[in-house]
């Protein structure tokens, strides 16, 4: 073994938590990796995908070299004849600069990947707007409170009761577990929602199985519980608005019609109204799965005003989570092209069809970073036949998965651990510097490099400022103080966030009241034939599709109910089948106890050319508010094959 060095840097992940990390190398090649036991949130610990990360980065699969189709094969080209072809491409359609579509997320995070929405901001190329992940619960939370704030992570320990509407804590954010469970042991109380299959015996002492997609029927319940009753302080409403609007969508129902809509007990319900109208503060934990249906927005919003009502926001134990925005405490006002042109914009979740769709200009090319759009966005087949309408595709990746399979040039990037960059957070309020730790493999490039280069070769060129001008002015917010060559010092930073959000009932609308929803939309029913509500849930080892391809050539596996409807129809014992109108997925089948009746679970993030990819079977949507993608409204059916 070589001489050992101990670096401390930070996840850069799709992930709340943002872990500081502690990693030590040796002259002999040995990395480790170990969470940063000083830092306040990480503690030492981290999950299993960061012990992956190794893996990951020395995996033979990984791309390593510019590669260009030739026919239907790839060959290595240098980085000076791929630059070279990208911007003889841009130039062509530079005229036309929609024709240049850029689709652009966060498969890796960090102030520097946002340099690639400068370079095709100052070319005025069409761009995405919406979102993959959590945007009907993001407006939605704008919409109730007039911004997206949380109280600090820890003040979950002051919390008499916590209730966790669908976040899957053994699988996601293990900070957030842990101060759970650590709330727990002091005797806070846990009340989980969720249609099953979550594994959450460790983090709940009582389980309300809903029907998927229907919480804001159940938050309604209690709403007009505490209504009827009168279990609220009237003065709560002193700051608020659309008080009448809101009372008449709770005596718009029954509240049998409620309970039967979201397919619970009235003891259920009785049991939610206790757990709000606590005289102790009651926290609510709002997962991202609960706003991916139709009516995402109006789950989140629902629950917001169940939590507003029983006088649980504005005070310390109290609080309603969503997540934050991972950039809230930065700057990123630099990647914006002053003063903006207007640009053309296609929603993300219905990307297939808008390029086919595109006139004056249509799609020529597409330009794909920090995102396996293929595999994550919904209607896999209508992604595919757009990509090979366009003339020309450029993916920056690692590795062959499903986006770069559809791809004209791939650009080999580097990955965590082997780049520079500053990160925030949406759990917490720390900024991390994040050091390159490892020296890049083959001839990898971190995305900044390829785009600074780029922009250098157009004509005119496009000038993207030096990576320290892009530190710096990511740090130019009041909620930080602290300089760059401090952040480099410290290795992170607090903001200057209040501990509780919206202290003394004041929101962050122009007038500082509480906005409630005015709208409670029933579900419509299931297509003829398909009366399985498909969810497809995040899985324990992975995050969406960054994964290595060899742990994927087997055969995806969903699991249903004893009593799931759709176990009549097949034969077990045979080949089985996932089908909706879209098409067939073949199958494992596993039956779960627990998991509501009318469900299938199917862990998301495999690819489609290893065998997997639910999302061939999803139709692309827009959620109510937010411009989200409604995944979990698809329905299904088992088939065998």
């Amino acid at each position: 073994m070589g001489t050992e060095t101990k670096t401390i840097t930070a996840c850069t992940m799709d992930c709340p938590d943002a872990c500081s990390l502690l990693v030590s190398t040796d002259t002999g090649g040995a990395v480790k990796i170990r969470g940063n036991p000083d830092h306040p949130i990480t503690k030492g610990f981290i999950c299993r995908k960061m012990h992956q990360h190794t893996q990951r980065l020395q995996n033979k699969n990984r791309i390593l070299y510019p590669m260009r189709r030739h026919r239907s094969s790839w060959q290595k080209i240098s980085w000076d004849a791929a630059l070279e072809l990208c911007a003889q491409h841009i130039q062509s359609y530079r005229e036309q600069p929609a024709s240049i579509l850029h689709i652009q997320s966060d498969g890796a995070k960090g102030v520097l990947k946002k340099g690639s929405q400068l370079l095709f901001a100052k070319l005025g190329a069409t761009r995405l707007r919406g979102s993959l992940c959590d945007a009907a619960g993001y407006i939605a939370t704008v919409h109730d409170f007039g911004s997206r704030a949380n109280h600090q992570i820890d003040d979950l320990l002051n919390a008499s009761r916590i209730v966790n509407w669908a976040k899957d804590l053994s699988r996601s954010s293990i900070h957030t577990a842990a101060m759970v469970r650590k709330a727990r042991q002091r005797g806070t109380r846990v009340l989980r929602i969720s249609p099953g299959g979550d594994d959450h015996d460790a983090y709940a002492d009582e389980h309300i199985r809903i029907r998927p997609g229907c919480d804001r029927f159940l938050a309604a319940a209690a709403a007009k519980i505490c209504l009827e009753r009168e279990l609220f302080a009237r003065e709560i409403l002193d700051h608020t608005r659309h008080w009448i609007k809101y009372r008449q969508v709770l005596l718009r129902h029954s509240l049998d019609e409620l309970v039967a809509f979201c397919n619970v007990t009235m003891r259920d319900v009785e049991t939610l109204v206790d757990f709000y109208t606590d005289k102790q503060p009651t926290a609510s934990l709002i997962g991202a799965g609960l706003q991916r249906y139709d009516y995402g927005g109006e789950n989140v919003r629902h629950i917001n005003a169940l939590a507003l009502l029983t006088g649980n926001i504005g005070k310390s134990g109290g609080g309603s989570y969503f997540h934050l925005h991972s950039f809230a405490n930065l700057n990123l006002d630099w990647t914006k092209d002053h003063p903006q042109k207007p640009r053309r914009a296609f929603f993300a979740p219905t990307v297939g069809r808008e390029i086919l769709n595109a006139t004056d200009p249509s799609v020529k090319m597409i330009w794909v970073n920090g995102t396996n759009i293929v595999n994550q966005a919904p209607n896999t087949h209508q992604i595919i036949q757009a990509f090979n309408s366009v003339d020309f595709v450029v993916v920056v990746d690692a590795f062959m998965n499903d986006t770069a399979q559809h791809a004209d040039l791939i650009l080999p990037s580097t990955l965590m651990l082997e780049q520079e960059d500053i990160i925030g957070s949406f759990l917490h309020p720390y900024v991390h510097y994040v050091p390159s730790v490892l020296n890049p493999p083959g001839e990898t490039r971190n995305d900044f490099d390829i785009l600074t280069e780029l922009g250098h070769r157009l004509d005119p060129p496009i000038q993207l400022p030096d990576t320290d001008t892009c530190f710096r002015k990511s740090l130019d917010t009041p909620l930080l103080s602290e300089s760059l060559e401090e952040l480099r010092k410290r290795n992170f930073i607090k903001a200057n966030r209040p501990k509780v959000a919206y202290a003394g009932m004041t929101f962050d609308h122009s007038d500082g009241k509480y906005r409630f929803p005015t709208a409670l939309h029933t579900e419509p029913p299931p297509p003829e034939g398909y009366s399985l509500r498909l969810l497809t849930l995040v899985r324990r080892n992975a995050i969406h599709s960054q994964m290595l391809s060899e742990v994927q050539n087997k055969q995806p596996v969903v699991w249903v109910a004893p009593d799931n409807p759709g176990l009549k129809h097949i034969d077990q014992s045979k080949a089985v089948c996932l089908a909706s109108p879209l098409g067939r997925l073949p199958v494992n089948l596993e039956i779960t106890p627990g998991i509501h009746a009318e469900t299938v679970i199917y862990r998301r993030g495999d690819w489609k050319s290893c065998g997997g990819g639910a999302n061939q079977l999803i139709k692309e949507g827009l959620t109510d508010i937010g411009n989200g993608a409604p995944y979990y409204s698809q329905y299904v059916r088992l088939e065998n094959v």
